[in-house]
């Protein structure tokens, strides 16, 4: 419990900032548990208490000074698009499952801290995640549109839910659109120009005030309806135990989504105010906050870029404005919750929408488009799963397409042909320096990976290639191995095949500058000799400084003589030191 320590230190001139901040981001949290409640198509008092109790807990486990815990709107649609098949309709069953997904994403959260698992977060590339929130965002505004223009909304995919709007435009409430546009307008203000006041929290009240004085629910104006007072009673939802199976994709997607995201927050900040992110620890926080959310009958948490960033511009030192801030939604729960019944769902749709432009970024696709094509059609593709198969897909989607370019960039290595950096004694990329010297009868070779059975058949066919669009076969072929940090038992039996291979076309393979743990990986399996004996001070300047004497020596081996230097002392390097 990392706040065991920081309590100790804790100074009371940080209370003010901690304070302030979580006044602050109560004021966010509020309109943001209502909103996404709504996305996720449950009432909104489960918005309120997933805040509530995952705050009360996460402040305590957490290894970020500024991260705050909440609803989000990628993992609130994930929920409403996903539980409504199994749901069959039965509201107090839909609220059962949502909770008891909560409870499985702090399951696999535990499981994952249990097994150190904080490299998890890094599987899913940063184009995959851009192209998935462009995804939601243009998903969610196809589900909020609707509200706003005072419209019955659909319940499917993009594509069908944006049809359902445009063709049903001329059903228009033209008071709810004015409401709402009203509080779109203030809230894009806020946005961009009040960025330290909470506009969501005035425009939420204002919304209240107006509906209360001007009786808008007469005018045909859709109101949030009665939030329950007081706190529900904590226990596991009531599922059965064949649910667990058809949970447990969507909890996973939900773990997935609220790692990563967490994960980058906390990076984000940690590189701003100095200090390192223990990934692991954030595990065991958000299994904390989930298996309270979801025993409150809230639904799965995680934590919020643009909620943190609103606690770190209240002035937030420690993880104490999270409690603080949590404190005030449990006063608003017990006390104020019917006063949020007058609540204009286009006001609501309006907060909802104006924190979907922070998702989707379109600045980010157009820098990827023109710096890394690859890397843009990894994102279109997750846009694409999220559009057209909906989100749960979507995400397994992202995460499919993450491991395959991960494994594709892993089984195909960069294998440089090295040259003599001019006036020096070293080598590197010839591709990538033109002006390096290439050797007269030598390629030199350094494979940039570590070598593995899934890679090896790429690195040897990119050196036989070269090998052979040589119009003079070189002499000697040497293979640097200082940026190799493995050899499995398979890749190193396949370079004594290559040694041999190249043997027969009377070229001399020469593996030099292995690593420690690389050479004996070559002797244990018996090839060291065949790869020109392997050894700790042989340099790439070395092995070709030694060449003409190798080859004396072979040609006297081949006419039956005996080589020159049987009698001598073994040719040393030009630093003097005997390989061993």
């Amino acid at each position: 419990m990392p706040a065991l320590r920081w309590l100790r230190t804790y100074q009371p001139g940080w209370l003010r900032g901690d304070v302030f901040a979580g006044v602050t981001l109560a004021a966010y949290l509020l309109p943001a548990g209502l909103g996404d409640a709504s996305l996720a198509n449950l009432p909104p008092e489960a918005g309120l208490y997933a805040c509530l109790f995952s705050g009360l807990v996460f402040w305590i486990f957490c290894s970020s000074r500024h991260t705050a815990i909440t609803v989000t709107s990628a993992i609130s649609m994930l929920i409403g698009a996903s539980l409504g098949g199994i749901a069959e309709g039965d509201a107090t069953r839909f609220g059962a499952l949502a909770a008891g997904t909560a409870l499985l994403v702090a399951v696999i959260a535990f499981i994952a801290w249990l097994a150190r698992a904080g490299s998890i977060v890094n599987f899913i590339s940063e184009s995959v995640m851009v192209g998935f929130k462009c995804g939601v965002a243009l998903f969610l505004a196809s589900t909020q549109l609707p509200k706003l223009f005072g419209i019955s909304g659909a319940h499917g995919n993009f594509w069908e839910n944006s049809r359902h709007f445009l063709t049903r435009l001329h059903e228009t409430n033209i008071t709810s659109l004015t409401v709402g546009g009203t509080a779109l307008g203030l809230l894009l203000l806020g946005k961009f120009f009040f960025k330290r006041i909470p506009v969501a929290l005035l425009v939420v009240i204002g919304g209240v005030f107006v509906s209360s004085v001007l009786n808008l629910e007469t005018r045909g104006v859709k109101l949030l309806g009665t939030v329950p007072q007081g706190l529900p009673t904590l226990g596991l939802p009531a599922i059965r135990w064949e649910d667990l199976n058809e949970l447990l994709p969507l909890a996973f997607a939900c773990f997935l989504l609220g790692a990563v995201e967490t994960a980058a927050i906390g990076r984000t900040f940690a590189a701003k105010h100095g200090g390192r992110l223990d990934a692991n620890q954030e595990f065991l926080a958000l299994a904390a906050a989930n298996l309270l959310a979801g025993l409150g009958r809230g639904f799965p948490v995680s934590g919020g870029m643009s909620q943190s960033l609103v606690n770190e511009g209240g002035g937030a030192r420690t993880p104490l404005s999270g409690a603080i801030a949590a404190g005030i939604v449990l006063i608003v729960t017990i006390y104020l919750s019917q006063l949020l019944r007058s609540l204009p769902q286009p006001v609501l749709a309006a907060v909802v929408l104006v924190a979907v432009t922070g998702l989707f970024k379109l600045s980010t696709l157009r820098h990827l488009r023109h710096t890394n094509r690859t890397e843009y059609i990894v994102a279109i593709a997750a846009l694409a799963g999220v559009l057209c198969s909906g989100l749960l897909r979507g995400v397994l989607i992202g995460a499919v397409i993450s491991l395959v370019l991960l494994i594709r960039r892993a089984s195909r290595p960069h294998v440089a042909l090295l040259g003599r950096i001019p006036g020096s004694n070293r080598f590197s990329d010839h591709d990538r320096h033109p002006d390096n010297e290439l050797i007269p009868g030598v390629l030199i070779f350094r494979p940039e990976s570590g070598l593995i059975y899934f890679n090896m058949d790429h690195v040897h066919d990119s050196i036989m290639e070269r090998l052979r669009a040589e119009a003079t076969p070189p002499r000697l072929v040497v293979l640097d191995l200082s940026a190799c940090p493995y050899v499995d038992m398979h890749s190193a039996h396949m370079l004594a095949e290559l040694a041999e291979e190249m043997n027969a076309l009377g070229i001399r393979l020469r593996a030099v500058e292995a690593r420690a743990s690389v050479r004996d990986r070559l002797r244990n399996e018996r090839v060291d000799d065949t790869l020109g004996g392997v050894n700790r001070f042989t340099s790439v300047a070395d092995a070709i400084e030694l060449m003409p004497s190798a080859e004396a020596d072979g040609d006297r081996a081949a006419s039956g003589q005996s080589p020159a230097n049987n009698t001598a002392e073994p040719a040393t390097p030009n630093h003097g030191m005997h390989p061993r």
